[in-house]
């Protein structure tokens, strides 16, 4: 039996303007709701901004959460996604300790992960990932080993998966 989910991830579509990031925000700290993550951007259309909130089941009803967020005029779309409906990735940055001697298995080890090495020092290499939560989550703990010096993670952005069937076609008489 898989585990309960301790995160509620909503997409919320909103209006591209001034002050709708701060407004969010101040709807969750006066509920007192725990983010975990977010990650706001603006969408293909330059009208709409779309902010990824990852929240903690525990501090935050989801029912209580989506009809406070409709208060809110800017607020154009909200879509919960489910971890197994949903292509979630993130985005990290982390700066390690990698001595000579140490250099040569965390650069096989970025490369397991199909990371990116963006600078190197006499002795630290920043590297950047990009994937699945859980991926940065298990590089990160074997990046321990060697010294994390620094490491920045954006927060999880989110979309629906796509429809995997074909639409069926119908024949038409006389074709």
């Amino acid at each position: 039996m898989p585990a309960p989910a301790r995160h509620h991830t909503l997409s919320v579509l909103v209006e591209n303007k001034a002050g709708v990031l701060m407004r969010v925000a101040g709807l969750f700290a006066r509920r007192g709701f725990n983010i975990y993550s977010l990650a706001v951007a603006p969408t293909d259309d330059e009208r709409f901004s779309r902010i990824t909130i990852v929240l903690d089941v525990e501090s935050a009803p989801l029912e209580q959460v989506t009809k406070q967020l409709f208060k809110l005029i800017p607020v154009v779309k909200i879509s919960e996604l489910d971890p197994s409906s949903a292509v979630e990735r993130e985005l990290m940055l982390a700066t390690i300790k990698a001595e000579p001697a140490a250099r040569g298995q965390v650069i096989e080890l970025v490369n397991v992960f199909e990371g990116t090495i963006v600078d190197v020092g006499h002795d630290e290499i920043t590297v950047m990932l990009a994937g699945r939560p859980d991926k940065l989550d298990d590089f990160e703990d074997l990046m321990r080993t060697y010294e994390i010096v620094e490491l920045q993670r954006t927060g999880r952005v989110a979309l629906p998966k796509l429809e995997r069937q074909a639409p069926r076609l119908r024949s038409v008489k006389g074709a």
